[in-house]
């Protein structure tokens, strides 16, 4: 990273150490949206981080916008999920959408004005995006949508969400049918319910209604009908290297708590890391942890040099997720009835790792993707 980089990840660090941390739990417990840190997040120019130039004004690498969520995630993983969906909607304009959606949406999520966030699960859909029944028919020069999203995060407050529907229901192949169309909020579009979830808390969770409600045929990214499943499947590497990241945050907060109270904390008169079990523990959670930043750091430098990296991200996103709930464990472990407590910080941990297993593509979704990219890449 450039040393510009540098000093943005360390300014984000510095946020959460005096302002996140000291705040998180209580936040948490309450599941209170935390308005006063989204709003200090844009201050410091944290939602314009994958936006480009010229509408934006520090757009970074992959791999610094990779260290910046695990520095969210560290303090409030719900932090990182507050921005994460932003961050790909932002990804797919760049890459895929026309001028007039760029200069009208851009400059506004830059600052953190528009705040954006993308539907694609449904009720009865879960991974297999193609079977969406939720369908957006031309009728003169306008669509309606009508159907069904979940798991929407930052539904009550974006103001831009990238729909993935079918405006052609009858394509053959499936994926043929399916667009991306930007839709704002208006009638017609109402948040049925907020989720209750472990962990993730403070956030919104929504299931989305979709009822007659009319957007503009200007609405489709980038302009053309049928393109959506394959922009939404590249603005997946993102948001995989995204949650690989957030698995980051909440490993490295376990770590670092658990390092700490093993120095602390003694049992037949020496700290308990000087027992071999406790020891081997913090060994391999910080083995693991190296690991995951790692294959996180490869995906998103190859992301940046233009190169296909679905693969990777899937990688990323599979090691350290499983990697991040095996230290939140051991955590526990290592803290004893301390770690089971809510006075102490290692029990959202472990209510928050599961969701990177299961976000962004499950991961035998992503042992799918691995696979099918390894053998394309490696044919007889």
């Amino acid at each position: 990273m450039s040393d510009e980089e540098r000093a943005i990840v360390e300014v984000v660090a510095d946020f959460v150490d005096k302002e996140v941390r000291p705040a998180a739990r209580d936040l948490e417990h309450a599941d209170a949206y935390p308005e006063h840190l989204i709003a200090r997040m844009k201050e410091l120019g944290v939602y314009g981080l994958a936006v480009p130039e010229p509408y934006g004004e520090t757009s970074v690498s992959k791999a610094c916008y990779a260290l910046v969520t695990e520095e969210l995630a560290r303090g409030w993983m719900s932090l990182a999920g507050a921005f994460g969906g932003h961050t790909v909607v932002s990804h797919l304009l760049a890459v895929f959408g026309t001028g007039e959606q760029k200069a009208r949406y851009l400059p506004r999520m830059a600052t953190g004005e528009l705040r954006a966030t993308m539907a694609l699960t449904e009720p009865s859909g879960g991974s297999d995006l193609q079977s969406m029944s939720t369908t957006a028919r031309r009728a003169g020069d306008r669509y309606v949508i009508d159907g069904a999203k979940m798991w929407i995060t930052n539904a009550r407050t974006s103001g831009l969400i990238a729909l993935l529907c079918k405006t052609d229901p009858d394509a053959e192949p499936r994926h043929r049918g399916i667009s991306i169309l930007l839709v704002e909020q208006g009638p017609g579009l109402a948040v049925s319910r907020d989720l209750p979830k472990l962990g993730y808390k403070g956030v919104e969770s929504c299931e989305l209604s979709f009822d007659g409600y009319e957007a503009p045929l200007d609405a489709v990214l980038g302009g053309e009908e049928g393109c959506g499943f394959a922009q939404m499947m590249r603005g997946l590497e993102v948001g995989r290297i995204q949650v690989a990241a957030r698995a980051l945050g909440v490993a490295r907060a376990a770590l670092e708590d658990s390092v700490r109270y093993a120095q602390e904390r003694e049992a037949f008169g020496k700290p308990i890391w000087k027992h071999q079990s406790v020891g081997n523990y913090l060994a391999d959670m910080a083995t693991e942890l190296r690991a995951a930043r790692l294959l996180t750091l490869d995906a998103a430098e190859r992301l940046d040099a233009g190169e296909r990296c679905d693969m990777e991200a899937g990688m990323a996103k599979l090691y350290a997720s499983e990697a991040a709930m095996r230290i939140a464990l051991n955590a526990v472990r290592i803290h004893g009835a301390a770690g089971y407590s809510t006075e102490f910080d290692i029990e959202r941990y472990f209510r928050d790792a599961p969701l990177m297993i299961v976000g962004e593509g499950t991961n035998e979704i992503q042992r799918n993707v691995i696979v099918k990219q390894l053998i394309g890449r490696n044919r007889l």
